[in-house]
């Protein structure tokens, strides 16, 4: 099958060309001709973009497909227990109604560590399989063993938990410095990047001192200039999540994102009824919005890899719809609409090694999302999805 999208403005996930034409052949990009397509699709006043990757969800049942429908066709998942996480790559593989998956597997944190308090909390146990006990490290003498045994469930990287709560009023046990530097140095001999966990600047420090590659999340207290440098100069990433703090901390301003016909009309009102959560169990800043927004300026500022991810989960965020909001709000704490792009295309698959993904040129997959207006200069023109395709596949709209 060959699809021809014709005089479409185009952001290949770096820059925008004002006009152009972008050949589908089967499930991949490919150089432009002039040899009949099977199906032509007039791109006049629309733009094309490379599909979406949200660098920080959970997966659960129906979440891929939820994904999907929003132009998210690639999820980064950073914490799914085994039967779940075999059950989510398996629709991932075998359907291309869905979007695609790379997982971290069971996350790295002590005996009785984030996020076992939210494991008790209500409406989890529902979940079977995809909630339930978990792998722990208890020092640096197991790092090896743990990291061993995600591999064997298949890992595409490490994720590893620093967090004690006290930010959010909570008393949880944590990773010791030694325990999280054994980790990562067992992750990175057996080819895993490290990405940490860390909601503070305190804990932001430990992960920095242990050699991670990336942060997944931003710090949700002030976040200095200084740290901001080391970071750059570490040359670690930093996963944004700011959808992630509004919906803990019940900030109405994201509302807004349910509220836009573009979006609110495309969700069933099971996930509507997901956005009713309770957040008192995840340790989090009570200015953690505003602390977390004006970090994305600063490391911006600085320099920092920003990627952009929204923490989805079977509550809120939602998977899919809240990417949408998360680039807005890039754009608000400081990156320009192609920089927030960019943060959701071409930089998340360049960090996480998906070389044949996140732009928009011959060879590359076919992950591609096509929307009414322009999101370079109005960003929220990307809650116009107009078609979406994975593998080449075009979506039933």
């Amino acid at each position: 099958m060959r699809t021809r999208i014709r005089n479409a403005r185009v952001f290949d996930g770096l820059t925008t060309t004002a006009q152009a034409d972008v050949l589908i052949d089967g499930g991949r990009i490919a150089a432009p001709d002039d040899l009949p397509a099977d199906v032509e699709i007039d791109g006049s006043g629309k733009t094309l973009l490379p599909g979406l990757i949200d660098a920080h969800t959970h997966v659960f049942d129906g979440d891929l497909a939820q994904a999907l429908r929003f132009g998210v066709t690639t999820e980064l998942d950073m914490f799914c227990l085994p039967g779940n996480l075999a059950r989510q790559r398996r629709a991932a593989a075998d359907h291309d109604d869905v979007a695609d998956l790379r997982s971290s597997g069971v996350l790295a944190t002590a005996p009785g560590g984030h996020p076992s308090q939210i494991m008790d909390a209500p409406g989890v146990r529902d979940l079977g399989d995809a909630a339930g006990p978990f792998d722990t490290v208890a020092d640096a003498s197991q790092a090896k063993g743990f990291v061993e045994a995600r591999l064997a469930e298949g890992a595409d990287y490490l994720k590893i938990v620093i967090d004690n709560g006290h930010v959010g009023g909570l008393d949880l046990p944590v990773l010791s410095p030694e325990t999280v530097t054994a980790l990562v140095e067992a992750g990175h001999a057996a080819g895993l990047q490290a990405i940490a966990h860390a909601v503070t600047t305190r804990d932001a420090l430990v992960a920095l001192d242990a050699g991670v590659d990336g942060l997944a999340h931003v710090v949700t207290d002030p976040l200095t200039d200084d740290l901001a440098a080391r970071i750059a100069a570490q040359g670690v990433f930093v996963v944004s999540t700011l959808t992630y703090f509004e919906a803990v901390l019940n900030d109405p301003s994201g509302a807004e994102l349910v509220r836009d016909e573009r979006i609110g009309s495309k969700l069933s009102d099971q996930a509507k009824a997901a956005l009713d959560r309770d957040g008192s169990v995840i340790p989090v800043h009570p200015d953690g919005v505003r602390n977390a927004v004006q970090a994305v300026g600063t490391l911006h500022r600085a320099g920092v890899a920003l990627l952009a991810g929204t923490d989805a989960n079977p509550w809120a965020p939602l998977h899919g719809a809240s990417m949408h909001r998360e680039v807005l709000l890039l754009t608000e704490a400081g990156l320009s609409a192609e920089e927030a792009l960019a943060a959701a295309t071409s930089l998340p698959a360049r960090r996480f090694g998906l070389a044949d993904r996140g732009r928009i040129a011959p060879g590359l997959r076919a992950d591609l999302l096509l929307v009414d207006g322009d999101p370079t200069t109005d960003i929220t023109a990307t809650r116009a999805i107009s078609e979406v395709w994975r593998r080449g596949v075009r979506q039933a709209r």
